[in-house]
Protein backbone atom coordinates (compact mmCIF):
# COMPACT_ATOMS: atom_id res chain seq x y z
CA UNK A 1 0.00 0.00 0.00
CA UNK A 2 1.54 3.51 -0.99
CA UNK A 3 1.11 6.08 1.00
CA UNK A 4 1.24 9.73 -0.47
CA UNK A 5 2.47 12.91 0.93
CA UNK A 6 0.15 15.83 1.24
CA UNK A 7 1.20 17.71 -1.11
CA UNK A 8 0.61 14.54 -3.56
CA UNK A 9 -2.40 14.15 -2.07
CA UNK A 10 -3.68 17.76 -3.11
CA UNK A 11 -2.64 17.26 -6.79
CA UNK A 12 -4.34 13.43 -7.19
CA UNK A 13 -7.43 15.58 -6.12
CA UNK A 14 -6.86 18.24 -8.29
CA UNK A 15 -6.24 16.08 -11.12
CA UNK A 16 -9.72 14.09 -10.43
CA UNK A 17 -12.17 17.71 -10.44
CA UNK A 18 -13.03 19.02 -13.49
CA UNK A 19 -11.58 22.51 -14.66
CA UNK A 20 -15.05 24.04 -13.53
CA UNK A 21 -15.74 22.05 -9.95
CA UNK A 22 -14.95 25.37 -8.04
CA UNK A 23 -17.14 27.77 -10.16
CA UNK A 24 -19.76 29.60 -8.50
CA UNK A 25 -23.65 28.51 -8.93
CA UNK A 26 -25.70 30.31 -11.44
CA UNK A 27 -28.19 32.80 -10.86
CA UNK A 28 -31.31 31.12 -10.14
CA UNK A 29 -33.10 33.49 -13.26
CA UNK A 30 -30.41 31.85 -15.50
CA UNK A 31 -30.40 28.58 -13.79
CA UNK A 32 -34.21 28.18 -14.48
CA UNK A 33 -35.80 31.29 -16.70
CA UNK A 34 -39.07 29.91 -16.53
CA UNK A 35 -40.25 31.40 -13.35
CA UNK A 36 -39.74 34.07 -11.34
CA UNK A 37 -37.26 33.57 -7.53
CA UNK A 38 -38.95 34.73 -4.47
CA UNK A 39 -36.54 37.70 -4.37
CA UNK A 40 -38.89 39.56 -6.43
CA UNK A 41 -41.86 38.65 -4.29
CA UNK A 42 -45.17 37.95 -5.69
CA UNK A 43 -48.27 40.16 -5.16
CA UNK A 44 -50.54 38.96 -2.45
CA UNK A 45 -53.13 36.97 -4.07
CA UNK A 46 -54.40 35.13 -0.86
CA UNK A 47 -56.92 37.31 0.15
CA UNK A 48 -59.71 35.91 -1.28
CA UNK A 49 -62.24 36.61 0.93
CA UNK A 50 -61.51 40.53 1.06
CA UNK A 51 -60.43 40.35 5.14
CA UNK A 52 -58.60 43.87 4.29
CA UNK A 53 -62.07 45.38 4.56
CA UNK A 54 -61.98 44.11 7.99
CA UNK A 55 -58.91 46.08 9.20
CA UNK A 56 -59.31 49.54 10.38
CA UNK A 57 -57.62 52.38 8.10
CA UNK A 58 -54.84 52.14 10.91
CA UNK A 59 -54.11 48.65 10.39
CA UNK A 60 -54.37 48.84 6.08
CA UNK A 61 -51.57 51.24 6.84
CA UNK A 62 -49.12 48.88 8.41
CA UNK A 63 -49.86 46.25 6.88
CA UNK A 64 -49.10 48.03 3.36
CA UNK A 65 -46.28 49.92 5.04
CA UNK A 66 -44.37 46.36 6.62
CA UNK A 67 -45.37 44.83 2.96
CA UNK A 68 -43.53 47.02 1.39
CA UNK A 69 -40.33 47.35 3.67
CA UNK A 70 -40.13 43.39 3.84
CA UNK A 71 -40.51 42.75 -0.32
CA UNK A 72 -37.80 45.81 -1.09
CA UNK A 73 -35.39 45.06 1.94
CA UNK A 74 -35.75 40.93 2.77
CA UNK A 75 -36.68 39.43 -0.01
CA UNK A 76 -33.79 39.79 -1.95
CA UNK A 77 -30.98 38.80 0.44
CA UNK A 78 -33.33 36.26 2.87
CA UNK A 79 -32.34 33.22 0.40
CA UNK A 80 -28.49 33.89 0.94
CA UNK A 81 -28.88 34.74 5.09
CA UNK A 82 -30.90 31.44 5.49
CA UNK A 83 -28.51 29.19 3.17
CA UNK A 84 -25.55 30.88 5.54
CA UNK A 85 -27.79 30.83 8.78
CA UNK A 86 -26.56 34.41 9.18
CA UNK A 87 -28.23 37.46 10.39
CA UNK A 88 -28.80 40.57 8.46
CA UNK A 89 -27.56 42.95 11.44
CA UNK A 90 -28.16 45.69 8.46
CA UNK A 91 -31.29 45.66 8.09
CA UNK A 92 -31.95 46.23 12.04
CA UNK A 93 -31.83 50.02 11.99
CA UNK A 94 -34.46 49.70 8.65
CA UNK A 95 -36.22 47.46 10.74
CA UNK A 96 -36.46 49.84 13.71
CA UNK A 97 -37.74 52.84 11.34
CA UNK A 98 -40.68 50.88 10.62
CA UNK A 99 -42.21 51.72 13.71
CA UNK A 100 -43.34 48.27 14.48
CA UNK A 101 -41.38 47.67 17.48
CA UNK A 102 -42.91 47.35 20.52
CA UNK A 103 -45.99 46.13 19.00
CA UNK A 104 -49.35 47.42 21.48
CA UNK A 105 -47.07 48.80 24.24
CA UNK A 106 -47.93 52.28 24.62
CA UNK A 107 -45.93 55.22 25.48
CA UNK A 108 -41.98 55.06 26.20
CA UNK A 109 -41.49 55.52 22.39
CA UNK A 110 -43.57 52.30 21.32
CA UNK A 111 -45.96 52.55 18.65
CA UNK A 112 -48.85 51.82 20.69
CA UNK A 113 -50.25 49.54 17.69
CA UNK A 114 -53.37 47.69 18.75
CA UNK A 115 -53.49 44.08 19.02
CA UNK A 116 -55.12 43.29 15.21
CA UNK A 117 -52.42 45.67 13.59
CA UNK A 118 -49.37 44.03 15.27
CA UNK A 119 -50.97 40.75 14.70
CA UNK A 120 -51.19 42.31 10.76
CA UNK A 121 -47.30 43.03 11.02
CA UNK A 122 -46.69 39.59 12.40
CA UNK A 123 -48.28 37.95 9.53
CA UNK A 124 -46.78 40.34 7.04
CA UNK A 125 -43.09 40.24 7.91
CA UNK A 126 -43.81 36.45 8.25
CA UNK A 127 -45.22 36.20 4.47
CA UNK A 128 -42.32 36.83 3.18
CA UNK A 129 -39.19 35.71 5.74
CA UNK A 130 -40.15 33.63 8.83
CA UNK A 131 -37.09 34.65 10.65
CA UNK A 132 -37.41 37.85 10.69
CA UNK A 133 -40.67 37.90 12.35
CA UNK A 134 -39.56 35.52 15.11
CA UNK A 135 -36.73 37.83 15.58
CA UNK A 136 -39.17 41.05 15.93
CA UNK A 137 -41.55 38.30 17.95
CA UNK A 138 -38.74 37.41 20.77
CA UNK A 139 -37.64 41.18 20.33
CA UNK A 140 -41.46 43.04 20.82
CA UNK A 141 -43.76 40.36 22.35
CA UNK A 142 -41.55 38.99 24.96
CA UNK A 143 -38.36 41.14 25.46
CA UNK A 144 -40.35 44.50 25.63
CA UNK A 145 -43.50 43.29 26.38
CA UNK A 146 -42.14 41.67 30.14
CA UNK A 147 -40.18 45.32 30.48
CA UNK A 148 -43.59 46.61 29.47
CA UNK A 149 -46.00 44.76 31.92
CA UNK A 150 -43.45 43.91 34.74
CA UNK A 151 -41.01 46.33 34.90
CA UNK A 152 -40.63 49.33 37.18
CA UNK A 153 -40.79 52.49 36.10
CA UNK A 154 -37.46 53.31 36.06
CA UNK A 155 -36.70 50.14 33.87
CA UNK A 156 -39.31 51.37 31.13
CA UNK A 157 -38.21 54.85 31.16
CA UNK A 158 -34.29 53.37 30.49
CA UNK A 159 -34.85 50.46 28.13
CA UNK A 160 -38.37 50.54 26.26
CA UNK A 161 -37.36 53.89 23.98
CA UNK A 162 -34.16 52.49 22.45
CA UNK A 163 -35.64 48.99 22.11
CA UNK A 164 -38.50 50.69 20.24
CA UNK A 165 -36.45 52.07 17.55
CA UNK A 166 -34.24 48.89 18.17
CA UNK A 167 -31.08 50.45 18.62
CA UNK A 168 -30.79 47.89 21.03
CA UNK A 169 -32.07 44.19 20.83
CA UNK A 170 -33.18 42.10 23.29
CA UNK A 171 -34.32 38.30 24.02
CA UNK A 172 -36.16 36.48 26.57
CA UNK A 173 -34.65 33.03 28.05
CA UNK A 174 -37.05 30.57 29.55
CA UNK A 175 -36.19 27.31 28.40
CA UNK A 176 -33.39 25.14 29.38
CA UNK A 177 -32.04 21.88 28.48
CA UNK A 178 -34.10 20.08 30.87
CA UNK A 179 -37.23 22.11 31.03
CA UNK A 180 -38.79 22.86 28.12
CA UNK A 181 -42.51 22.12 27.48
CA UNK A 182 -42.70 21.54 31.85
CA UNK A 183 -41.30 25.40 31.83
CA UNK A 184 -42.15 26.22 34.96
CA UNK A 185 -39.91 23.80 36.87
CA UNK A 186 -37.03 25.86 35.74
CA UNK A 187 -34.29 25.32 37.58
CA UNK A 188 -31.83 28.49 36.58
CA UNK A 189 -31.01 29.91 40.06
CA UNK A 190 -31.28 33.32 41.95
CA UNK A 191 -29.76 33.90 44.78
CA UNK A 192 -30.02 36.83 46.91
CA UNK A 193 -26.75 38.74 47.77
CA UNK A 194 -26.07 42.35 49.49
CA UNK A 195 -26.80 44.94 46.54
CA UNK A 196 -29.09 42.40 44.36
CA UNK A 197 -28.89 38.96 43.13
CA UNK A 198 -26.45 36.12 41.92
CA UNK A 199 -27.86 33.75 38.71
CA UNK A 200 -26.78 30.62 38.36
CA UNK A 201 -27.89 27.88 34.91
CA UNK A 202 -28.48 27.18 31.93
CA UNK A 203 -30.87 28.27 28.92
CA UNK A 204 -31.42 26.98 25.75
CA UNK A 205 -33.12 28.11 22.45
CA UNK A 206 -33.16 31.48 23.29
CA UNK A 207 -33.53 33.82 20.17
CA UNK A 208 -31.99 36.97 19.43
CA UNK A 209 -29.64 35.68 22.33
CA UNK A 210 -26.36 36.07 20.91
CA UNK A 211 -26.61 39.32 19.73
CA UNK A 212 -28.95 40.99 22.14
CA UNK A 213 -27.95 44.07 24.08
CA UNK A 214 -30.24 43.23 27.24
CA UNK A 215 -31.52 39.23 28.26
CA UNK A 216 -34.65 39.18 30.29
CA UNK A 217 -33.54 36.11 32.30
CA UNK A 218 -36.21 34.02 34.23
CA UNK A 219 -34.86 32.10 37.25
CA UNK A 220 -35.97 30.49 40.56
CA UNK A 221 -35.53 32.86 43.95
CA UNK A 222 -33.41 30.07 45.85
CA UNK A 223 -35.14 31.69 49.28
CA UNK A 224 -39.03 31.88 48.15
CA UNK A 225 -38.71 29.13 45.64
CA UNK A 226 -40.67 31.25 43.45
CA UNK A 227 -39.85 32.25 39.57
CA UNK A 228 -38.50 35.95 39.73
CA UNK A 229 -37.57 38.05 36.51
CA UNK A 230 -34.30 39.85 35.55
CA UNK A 231 -32.44 42.35 33.21
CA UNK A 232 -28.88 41.51 32.03
CA UNK A 233 -26.63 42.77 30.17
CA UNK A 234 -24.77 41.68 27.47
CA UNK A 235 -20.93 42.23 28.40
CA UNK A 236 -21.98 40.82 32.19
CA UNK A 237 -19.18 39.17 33.60
CA UNK A 238 -20.21 35.50 34.06
CA UNK A 239 -22.27 35.49 30.91
CA UNK A 240 -21.39 32.94 27.83
CA UNK A 241 -23.69 32.89 24.81
CA UNK A 242 -23.16 30.27 21.99
CA UNK A 243 -24.76 30.38 19.27
CA UNK A 244 -27.03 26.56 18.59
CA UNK A 245 -25.88 25.39 14.94
CA UNK A 246 -27.15 22.78 12.46
CA UNK A 247 -30.88 23.97 12.61
CA UNK A 248 -33.28 23.56 10.02
CA UNK A 249 -35.77 26.09 10.05
CA UNK A 250 -35.62 29.53 11.34
CA UNK A 251 -31.92 29.54 10.35
CA UNK A 252 -31.49 33.39 10.24
CA UNK A 253 -32.60 33.12 13.61
CA UNK A 254 -29.55 33.15 15.74
CA UNK A 255 -30.64 30.83 18.52
CA UNK A 256 -28.28 30.36 21.54
CA UNK A 257 -27.18 28.24 24.06
CA UNK A 258 -27.01 30.59 27.59
CA UNK A 259 -24.43 30.08 30.19
CA UNK A 260 -25.02 31.87 33.87
CA UNK A 261 -22.13 30.78 36.22
CA UNK A 262 -22.08 33.24 39.26
CA UNK A 263 -23.39 36.40 37.33
CA UNK A 264 -24.25 39.42 39.35
CA UNK A 265 -27.78 41.35 38.75
CA UNK A 266 -27.77 44.47 40.85
CA UNK A 267 -31.01 45.11 42.67
CA UNK A 268 -32.80 47.96 40.32
CA UNK A 269 -32.34 45.11 37.44
CA UNK A 270 -34.84 42.49 38.90
CA UNK A 271 -38.25 42.80 37.12
CA UNK A 272 -40.50 43.68 40.44
CA UNK A 273 -43.39 42.26 38.27
CA UNK A 274 -42.37 38.95 38.26
CA UNK A 275 -43.14 37.25 41.31
CA UNK A 276 -44.23 33.74 40.36
CA UNK A 277 -44.22 31.69 36.94
CA UNK A 278 -48.00 32.50 36.63
CA UNK A 279 -46.61 36.43 36.05
CA UNK A 280 -45.48 35.14 32.71
CA UNK A 281 -48.75 33.87 31.65
CA UNK A 282 -49.84 37.93 30.52
CA UNK A 283 -47.24 37.75 28.73
CA UNK A 284 -47.31 34.66 27.20
CA UNK A 285 -51.73 35.39 26.40
CA UNK A 286 -49.93 38.03 23.96
CA UNK A 287 -47.42 36.18 22.21
CA UNK A 288 -49.29 33.09 21.97
CA UNK A 289 -51.46 35.34 19.93
CA UNK A 290 -49.00 36.64 17.59
CA UNK A 291 -47.06 33.81 16.69
CA UNK A 292 -50.21 32.28 16.08
CA UNK A 293 -49.97 35.04 12.78
CA UNK A 294 -46.44 33.76 12.04
CA UNK A 295 -48.00 30.66 10.01
CA UNK A 296 -50.61 32.30 8.77
CA UNK A 297 -48.31 35.25 6.85
CA UNK A 298 -46.20 32.27 6.10
CA UNK A 299 -49.51 30.25 4.25
CA UNK A 300 -50.24 33.39 2.67
CA UNK A 301 -46.36 33.82 1.13
CA UNK A 302 -46.61 30.16 0.01
CA UNK A 303 -49.68 30.50 -1.65
CA UNK A 304 -49.65 33.66 -3.21
CA UNK A 305 -45.53 31.88 -4.69
CA UNK A 306 -47.49 28.89 -5.27
CA UNK A 307 -50.20 30.95 -7.16
CA UNK A 308 -47.29 32.73 -9.74
CA UNK A 309 -45.38 29.61 -10.29
CA UNK A 310 -48.31 27.51 -11.71
CA UNK A 311 -49.57 30.73 -14.01
CA UNK A 312 -45.63 30.80 -14.87
CA UNK A 313 -44.06 27.10 -15.38
CA UNK A 314 -45.18 25.48 -18.43
CA UNK A 315 -45.14 21.59 -18.66
CA UNK A 316 -46.67 19.72 -21.64
CA UNK A 317 -47.63 22.19 -23.56
CA UNK A 318 -49.54 24.29 -20.69
CA UNK A 319 -48.90 26.45 -17.90
CA UNK A 320 -48.51 24.13 -14.30
CA UNK A 321 -52.29 25.68 -13.42
CA UNK A 322 -54.03 24.20 -16.01
CA UNK A 323 -54.14 20.83 -14.96
CA UNK A 324 -57.01 19.30 -11.97
CA UNK A 325 -54.67 18.13 -9.89
CA UNK A 326 -52.53 21.19 -9.22
CA UNK A 327 -55.77 23.63 -9.06
CA UNK A 328 -57.12 21.45 -6.66
CA UNK A 329 -54.11 21.29 -4.17
CA UNK A 330 -54.33 25.50 -4.49
CA UNK A 331 -57.78 25.53 -3.81
CA UNK A 332 -57.07 23.69 -0.45
CA UNK A 333 -54.23 26.01 0.14
CA UNK A 334 -56.29 29.14 -0.44
CA UNK A 335 -58.99 27.44 1.72
CA UNK A 336 -56.83 26.97 4.70
CA UNK A 337 -55.53 31.00 4.24
CA UNK A 338 -58.66 32.12 4.65
CA UNK A 339 -59.91 30.00 7.70
CA UNK A 340 -56.58 30.58 9.28
CA UNK A 341 -57.22 33.66 8.83
CA UNK A 342 -60.66 34.40 10.07
CA UNK A 343 -59.52 32.51 13.29
CA UNK A 344 -56.71 34.51 14.00
CA UNK A 345 -58.47 37.51 13.60
CA UNK A 346 -61.38 36.40 15.70
CA UNK A 347 -58.59 35.78 18.77
CA UNK A 348 -57.36 39.07 18.20
CA UNK A 349 -60.98 40.77 19.02
CA UNK A 350 -61.32 38.41 21.90
CA UNK A 351 -58.37 39.89 23.41
CA UNK A 352 -58.78 43.30 22.85
CA UNK A 353 -62.59 42.48 24.95
CA UNK A 354 -61.03 40.88 27.42
CA UNK A 355 -62.42 37.78 26.78
CA UNK A 356 -59.72 35.44 25.38
CA UNK A 357 -59.12 32.66 26.90
CA UNK A 358 -55.41 30.18 27.29
CA UNK A 359 -57.47 27.83 25.70
CA UNK A 360 -58.47 29.55 22.91
CA UNK A 361 -55.27 31.10 22.82
CA UNK A 362 -53.46 27.54 22.61
CA UNK A 363 -55.60 26.25 20.22
CA UNK A 364 -55.10 28.92 17.65
CA UNK A 365 -51.68 28.48 17.88
CA UNK A 366 -51.92 24.53 17.54
CA UNK A 367 -54.52 24.45 14.71
CA UNK A 368 -53.15 27.28 12.90
CA UNK A 369 -49.59 25.81 12.57
CA UNK A 370 -50.73 22.62 11.92
CA UNK A 371 -52.72 23.62 8.77
CA UNK A 372 -50.15 26.05 7.74
CA UNK A 373 -47.46 22.60 7.98
CA UNK A 374 -50.47 21.15 5.30
CA UNK A 375 -50.40 24.06 3.51
CA UNK A 376 -46.34 24.34 2.80
CA UNK A 377 -46.52 20.42 2.40
CA UNK A 378 -48.99 21.05 -0.73
CA UNK A 379 -46.84 23.78 -1.88
CA UNK A 380 -43.84 22.15 -1.92
CA UNK A 381 -45.48 18.98 -4.34
CA UNK A 382 -47.11 22.06 -6.37
CA UNK A 383 -43.33 23.10 -7.09
CA UNK A 384 -41.80 19.62 -8.08
CA UNK A 385 -37.93 20.06 -7.66
CA UNK A 386 -37.95 24.01 -7.24
CA UNK A 387 -39.86 22.91 -4.03
CA UNK A 388 -36.62 21.28 -2.36
CA UNK A 389 -34.80 24.92 -3.13
CA UNK A 390 -35.33 28.08 -1.33
CA UNK A 391 -34.93 30.28 -4.43
CA UNK A 392 -38.54 29.43 -4.46
CA UNK A 393 -39.72 30.11 -1.15
CA UNK A 394 -41.82 26.88 -0.34
CA UNK A 395 -38.54 24.89 1.13
CA UNK A 396 -37.53 27.77 2.92
CA UNK A 397 -41.11 28.06 4.78
CA UNK A 398 -41.64 24.35 4.55
CA UNK A 399 -38.61 23.87 6.69
CA UNK A 400 -39.07 27.85 8.91
CA UNK A 401 -42.86 26.08 10.44
CA UNK A 402 -41.02 23.22 11.75
CA UNK A 403 -39.75 24.64 14.88
CA UNK A 404 -43.04 27.29 14.94
CA UNK A 405 -44.95 24.19 15.49
CA UNK A 406 -42.99 23.32 18.32
CA UNK A 407 -42.30 26.73 20.33
CA UNK A 408 -44.66 28.82 22.32
CA UNK A 409 -45.85 25.21 23.21
CA UNK A 410 -45.90 22.28 20.91
CA UNK A 411 -49.12 21.38 18.97
CA UNK A 412 -49.43 18.82 21.55
CA UNK A 413 -49.03 20.36 24.84
CA UNK A 414 -51.52 23.72 23.46
CA UNK A 415 -53.97 20.97 22.51
CA UNK A 416 -53.52 19.85 26.40
CA UNK A 417 -54.16 23.64 27.80
CA UNK A 418 -57.34 23.05 25.59
CA UNK A 419 -58.53 20.30 26.53
CA UNK A 420 -58.04 20.95 30.39
CA UNK A 421 -60.33 24.27 29.40
CA UNK A 422 -62.83 22.51 27.83
CA UNK A 423 -62.79 19.07 30.67
CA UNK A 424 -61.90 20.52 33.59
CA UNK A 425 -59.33 18.16 33.98
CA UNK A 426 -55.36 18.90 34.18
CA UNK A 427 -53.33 15.55 31.75
CA UNK A 428 -50.28 17.22 31.62
CA UNK A 429 -48.77 14.49 34.12
CA UNK A 430 -49.22 10.98 33.58
CA UNK A 431 -51.28 9.19 36.09
CA UNK A 432 -49.92 8.10 39.57
CA UNK A 433 -47.88 4.77 39.01
CA UNK A 434 -50.08 1.76 40.45
CA UNK A 435 -48.59 -0.26 43.58
CA UNK A 436 -48.74 -3.14 41.27
CA UNK A 437 -49.38 -4.15 37.61
CA UNK A 438 -53.06 -4.83 36.87
CA UNK A 439 -51.85 -7.47 34.94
Amino acid sequence: MTVLSSADRDNAEKKVKSSYFDLPSMEISAAFPQATPASKFPPCTSDYYNFNDLLTPEEQAVRKRVREFMEKEVAPIMTEYWEKAEFPFHIIPKFGALGVAGGSIKGYGCPGLSITANAIATAEISRVDASCGTFNLVHTSLGMLTIALCGSEAQKQKYLPDLAQMKTVTCWALTEPDNGSDASALTTTATKVEGGWVLEGQKRWIGNSTFADLLVILARNTTTNQVNGFLVQKDAPGLTVTKIPNKIGLRIVQNGDILLKNVFVPDEERLPGVNSFQDTSKVLAVSRVMVAWQPIGISMGVYDMCHRYLMERKQFGAPLAAFQLNQQKLVKMLGNVQAMFMMGWRLCKLYESGQMTPGQASLGKAWISSKARETASLGRELLGGNGVVGDFLVAKAFGDLEPIFTYEGTYDINTLVTGREVTGIASFKPPASRGRSRL
